[in-house]
C-alpha cells in the first residue's frame, strides 16, 4: 500500500458545459495514486476528454463551463491553480498535437516547455537528446513540425510533454494517429516510465486491447454523469464498451475478464473441437455491381523539398467501392489524400469524373467529362471529391451545430435540415447549441462527416475516421461508410478511400487495400 499523497484527487465532482443543463460528470469520486497508470474509458462522447482538461485547470480557467467539488492534482486545487501553475507538475497530449504546438521545428518544440519553466540550457540539451532517443525521433530533429504526418506530430507531442520531466502524465488518445508499430513503441516508452521512473499516468483511449493488461485502476464514464473506479478486470466485466477479448470473455461468463490472450487460454483451457486447423467462418464480402471508374491518377508526385512522399503513382478507384490506403506514418498517405482533393501542389495528373448530368449514379453518363479537382470552383470540387481530414475541427468554424449544418445547407444548396438529416442518420443526436469546440473527436467527424456528404460528392476521402472512435461508433461508422459507396437510403453512391492505421476497421469495411511503402 502506497504511504504517499496519491498523484490526484476528485471529491463529489460535478463539471458541465456552458450552454447544457445536464452535467457531464455529476458528485464524482475517484482517487489515483503516485505512479499509477489510470485508464479512462467510456463510449465516444461520454466525458473524457472533458474529465482531462479539469486535471490541468483548463476546464473552467480556460474553456470556460462549471466544476463544482474539490479536484487537487499534485497537492494542488485546481480551483485556484490555473494551467499555468499546474504546468510543472502535470504535462498534457491532446487529440490534436498540431493545435498546441508553438514553434517551427521538431527540436525547438521540445525545448520550448522546457524554456518556460527556466531549465537551465546544458540540461535542456541533454533532456531533448533523451527525449528525441526515448521516442524514436531522432531523425525528425530538424524537421518543420507541419511537414510532418499525423502519427510523428503525435509522437513530438509526446515528447515536448515529457522533456519537462512532470509527476502527471495526461494523454487524450495518444495513439490513435500511429500505425499498430509505432502505437506499441510508444505505449512501452509510457508503461517503462510508470515501471521504472515511478510517473503518474491518466489515459484515455479507445484500443483498450493496447493498454489494459498495463492499467492499475480503470476510471469508467457510463455516459450518465456517474464515474466508475475499479480495477481492470472489474471494470470490463460490466463496461458498456469493451474490446474483443473481454466480450469474448463475458460471452463465455468467465468468472473473471482476462487482460491479455494469455490469461484467457489459460483461464479458458483447451476446448474440444477447436484447434488451429479450424475452418474459419468465411470472410464477409461486399457487392460492387455497376462500379465504374470515377477517379484516377497518373504518375502523381508528391514532393516537400527534397523528400519524396508520393512517387508516380498510377491508380484508379470506383464508384461503389471502398479503398483502404495502409502504410507506416510517414509512408505519404495523408499526402496522398491531399493531392486526391486537389489542394496539394504535385506533379503528374488527377482525373475526377463529373457525372453531374447522369440521372443514375449507378452508371456513368454519356456525356461525362474527366476534370481536374484543381482547376473546378470551390463549389463544383467539394462535389467532385471531398475530403475529412485527420483533425475534422479545422473545418468547422461557426459557434454552434444548427449554425453548421444551416452553413452546409445553404452552400451544398439543399434543403433546409439536410445535413441535420445526415447527421442523425450517422448516429450523432447533438445539441443544435452545443459549441463544436466543446465535442468530442467522434462527435466532431460525425458533424463533419454530414457537412460534407451535404454536397453529394462522388469521391469521399476518409483521412484516420476511427480516431476517438469507441468500438461501437467504429462499427457504426463501417456501417455508415458501406452506405455510401452503396447509395443506400439517402446517399450518393461514391468512391470511399479511407487512409486508417486500423487493421480490423479496414478488414471488416474495406474492398481492397493499398499500402503505401
Amino acid at each position: 500500500m502506497s504511504h504517499t499523497s496519491p498523484a490526484i484527487i476528485l471529491d463529489d465532482v460535478s463539471i458541465s458545459h456552458a450552454g447544457t443543463d445536464e452535467p457531464t460528470l455529476s458528485h464524482a469520486n475517484a482517487m489515483i495514486e503516485e505512479g499509477d497508470l489510470a485508464l479512462v474509458v467510456g463510449r465516444t462522447g461520454t466525458g473524457k476528454s472533458t474529465l482531462l482538461s479539469v486535471l490541468n485547470g483548463l476546464m473552467p480557467h480556460f474553456s470556460g463551463g462549471t466544476v463544482s467539488g474539490e479536484v487537487i492534482v499534485a497537492g494542488r486545487r485546481t480551483s485556484t491553480c490555473r494551467p499555468r501553475d499546474l504546468a510543472d507538475v502535470v504535462g498534457v497530449v491532446g487529440q490534436n498535437p498540431l493545435a498546441g504546438f508553438v514553434t517551427d521545428t521538431v527540436e525547438d518544440e521540445i525545448a520550448y516547455g522546457m524554456e518556460q519553466l527556466g531549465i537551465s540550457p546544458s540540461i535542456m540539451r541533454k533532456r531533448v537528446e533523451e527525449t528525441l532517443d526515448l521516442m524514436g525521433i531522432a531523425e525528425l530533429r530538424s524537421r518543420p513540425l507541419l511537414d510532418l504526418s499525423g502519427g510523428q506530430q503525435q509522437r513530438v507531442a509526446i515528447a515536448a510533454v515529457l522533456a519537462a520531466q512532470p509527476r502527471i502524465l495526461v494523454l487524450d488518445e495518444p495513439t490513435s494517429a500511429l500505425d499498430p508499430t509505432a502505437a506499441q513503441d510508444v505505449l512501452a516508452s509510457i508503461t517503462t516510465l510508470v515501471n521504472e521512473v515511478g510517473l503518474t499516468v491518466v489515459l484515455a483511449e479507445h484500443r483498450l486491447e493496447r493498454v489494459m493488461h498495463a492499467a492499475d485502476t480503470i476510471l469508467w464514464l457510463p455516459g450518465d454523469g456517474r464515474l466508475v473506479q475499479a480495477d481492470p478486470s472489474s471494470v470490463l466485466a460490466q463496461a458498456d464498451v469493451v474490446p474483443p477479448l473481454s466480450a469474448l470473455a463475458r460471452e463465455l461468463a468467465l468468472p473473471r475478464v482476462p487482460l491479455s490472450v494469455r490469461q484467457a487460454r489459460r483461464t479458458i483451457g483447451p476446448q474440444p473441437g477447436l484447434s488451429a486447423t479450424s475452418t474459419p467462418t468465411e470472410a464477409m464480402t461486399w457487392a460492387s455491381d455497376g462500379s465504374h471508374d470515377v477517379l484516377r491518377t497518373t504518375k502523381l508526385t508528391v514532393r516537400y523539398g527534397d523528400l519524396t512522399a508520393v512517387d508516380h503513382l498510377d491508380v484508379v478507384f470506383q464508384s461503389g467501392t471502398v479503398s483502404a490506403l495502409m502504410g507506416r506514418n510517414g509512408a505519404g498517405k495523408s499526402s496522398l489524400m491531399w493531392a486526391l482533393q486537389g489542394a496539394t501542389p504535385s506533379s503528374g495528373t488527377v482525373s475526377v469524373l463529373d457525372q453531374e448530368a447522369s440521372p443514375d449514379d449507378r452508371r456513368p453518363p454519356r456525356f461525362a467529362s474527366w476534370v481536374d479537382p484543381r482547376t473546378v470552383d470551390a463549389k463544383v470540387a467539394r462535389r467532385l471529391v471531398t475530403l475529412v481530414p485527420q483533425s475534422a475541427a479545422d473545418l468547422l468554424y461557426l459557434p454552434t451545430v444548427a449554425a453548421e449544418c444551416h452553413q452546409a445547407d445553404m452552400e451544398s444548396e439543399v434543403p433546409p435540415g439536410t445535413t441535420t438529416q445526415i447527421l442523425t442518420s450517422l448516429g450523432a443526436h447533438l445539441p443544435g447549441g452545443r459549441n463544436p469546440r466543446d465535442l468530442s473527436e467522434g462527435q466532431r467527424l460525425a458533424l463533419v462527416l454530414a457537412i460534407q456528404l451535404s454536397a453529394r460528392p462522388d469521391v469521399v476521402l476518409l483521412d484516420e475516421p476511427t480516431r476517438g472512435l469507441d468500438y461501437t461508433m467504429k462499427a457504426q461508422l463501417g456501417r455508415i461508410v458501406r452506405q455510401i459507396a452503396e447509395g443506400e437510403g439517402t446517399c450518393h453512391r461514391a468512391a470511399v478511400i479511407i487512409s486508417t492505421h486500423d487493421v480490423e476497421f479496414a478488414a471488416a469495411t474495406t474492398d481492397r487495400t493499398l499500402v503505401m511503402a
